[in-house]
């Protein structure tokens, strides 16, 4: 119980910090997400009913001070207000302005939503935000980055993938919650869905995922000293892609994008031969070749259409995808599509994702660019493609008219970083733990501690070292040295990097235990500073 008030502690310490502008969550440890409704859409309410599992308290966000005491499963209903949020308690009503309900003592549920069939309910707190424009209001759960990720590791990754598996699900998901993407809301970091992460509480933790979790308290992938943008997907097919030909920038759509050097195209085997030419690609997408992602159900799939079916689909679904301006010529309410003529991949990626697809028909050509708009573009029964890793096929009749089309493709999900199915393969079948999963689907990385900048206050950083090794890495320093207690115990050690060195490193491998370590940065003295942090040390061999 004692970690609980100390999570809620924390969770308060933040709501000081919390200004008008976007929250910084990372420097207290805590994420911000928005909740969503039974069907994971919308995001933004006009009612709702939360509850404490046991003795609640709520405070004005804007004072800080507790403002009612709430009695355990008591309806605490709450309504879009004109001046504020209307709340209700045992009939009793009161408008505020945002609020924050906390019940230290147990956890917070909402009343009718629920998460895998059961009652949804989150640790930390709940803070109920007014829309700016008063159109509504949000439902944000503060939440230290540990206790959310016991709730998403079990519900992005089947705890069948054995605890390794689980382990680089939790490190990529701790990236990914402290290093989103895009932020679509100033009012909270994430949300609960597919359009983050899947978060569904509690109820929903696993006694083997909450273990990954713990024993990788602390750690993130890291490359050139800042942390990845981890991103992952079900099942990359056999052959990961790099991430400027599959994403665009975010601020200027730009496409294919900026390269990302630890997101680029692996092969699950050194022989596994790069697929952009047209043959290669369809050799390897049309026969189950064996890699690590070959018990998915989504390894190889095929999805065929007559041709007047994908005609009618095409009309709508070109409409809609011409909005995210990645079809050229856009296609718009009115316009008249035709018959098809012809559909063939123009440009693959090294996995043999396609880039760019051409639409010909009778009356016009239509370039299709980026994989979740040729997913979006080419559905069957109202579903998109699992992947864009296809192969397009045409039936003709004796006329040369197409008839039919059939694409044969392999994969769930964009592709890009690690593949699920592939980290449950490599952590069952082949033993690897799970640094070296993360090393083989992000390229040059390495774990350590989130790097922090010492001056002025000290830092305080807790870590899970599996192998009880772990080095100081210097980045930046205007200090001669530094003094950093380790599991009780001050040590003082000399920097003498010079300008020529990018990093300083300090091992520290003696004083580390196999298992959770704590260490306290002191700030240097004479307001000097530094960046550093604490890099696990493991060997780590592909060919293992």
């Amino acid at each position: 119980m004692g970690n609980k008030i100390k999570s809620l502690l924390a969770v308060l310490l933040l709501l000081t910090c919390i200004a008008a502008a976007k929250p910084a969550f990372a420097d207290n440890n805590i994420v911000r997400v928005g909740l969503t409704d039974n069907k994971f859409q919308n995001v933004l309410k006009q009612q709702i009913t939360v509850y404490g599992t046991a003795d609640c308290e709520i405070c004005d966000k804007e004072t800080k001070k507790a403002i009612a005491a709430v009695p355990a499963n008591t309806e605490i209903t709450v309504y879009n207000g004109v001046t504020g949020l209307d709340l209700v308690i045992n009939g009793k009503v009161s408008t505020l302005r945002d609020f924050v309900i906390i019940c230290p003592q147990g956890v917070l549920g909402v009343k009718d939503l629920k998460r895998k069939g059961k009652p949804a309910l989150y640790h930390g707190a709940f803070e109920l935000v007014q829309h700016p424009d008063r159109k509504g209001f949000y439902l944000v759960n503060l939440v230290e980055v540990q206790e959310y990720l016991k709730g998403v590791v079990p519900n992005e990754m089947p705890v069948r993938f054995g605890v390794e598996a689980l382990k680089a699900q939790a490190v990529a998901a701790r990236n990914y919650v402290l290093s989103p993407r895009t932020q679509a809301y100033d009012e909270f970091n994430v949300v609960d869905s597919v359009a983050s992460q899947v978060y569904y509480g509690v109820n929903t933790e696993d006694d083997l995922s909450t273990r990954a979790v713990m024993e990788t308290d602390g750690i993130v992938a890291l490359y050139d000293n800042a942390p990845i943008l981890a991103l992952y997907s079900s099942t990359a097919g056999g052959y990961t892609e790099s991430y400027s030909n599959a994403f665009s920038e975010p601020a200027t759509k730009m496409f294919p994008s900026i390269e990302r050097p630890y997101l680029t195209a692996v092969p699950d085997k050194e022989e596994f031969k790069t697929l952009e030419e047209e043959d290669k690609a369809k050799e390897f997408y049309e026969t189950k070749v064996p890699s690590y992602d070959i018990e998915s159900p989504y390894y190889r799939w095929q999805k065929t259409w007559a041709v007047g079916e994908l005609e009618n689909i095409l009309k709508s679904t070109l409409i809609a995808q011409s909005k995210t301006g990645f079809i050229h010529p856009a296609f718009n309410q009115g316009d008249e599509l035709g018959h098809i003529k012809d559909i063939k991949v123009m440009k693959r990626g090294p996995s043999g994702k396609a880039i760019e697809v051409e639409l010909m028909t009778d009356k016009g050509c239509y370039r299709i660019t980026k994989e979740l708009v040729i997913r979006r573009v080419f559905q069957k029964d109202g579903i998109s493609l699992p992947s864009a890793n296809i192969i397009i096929e045409k039936q003709l009749d004796n006329y040369g008219n197409v008839t039919d089309v059939t694409i044969n493709g392999g994969g769930f999900g964009h592709g890009v970083g690690m593949s699920q199915y592939g980290a449950g393969y490599m952590a069952t079948k082949l033993n690897q733990p799970y640094y070296n999963i993360l090393r083989h689907y992000y390229t040059g990385i390495n774990l350590g501690t989130m790097p922090v900048t010492v001056c002025g206050n000290e830092v305080k950083q807790t870590f899970w070292a599996p192998i009880g090794r772990a080095r100081i890495i210097v980045t930046d320093s205007t200090a001669a040295k530094i003094a950093v207690m380790i599991n009780g115990k001050v040590h003082e050690f000399p920097v003498t990097k010079t300008i020529f060195q990018k990093d300083f490193k300090i091992d520290i491998s003696r004083y580390i235990e196999d298992g959770e370590n704590t260490v306290i940065f002191y700030p240097p003295t004479l307001g000097r500073s530094v960046t550093l942090y604490v890099e696990l040390v493991e060997k780590y061999d592909r060919n293992e």
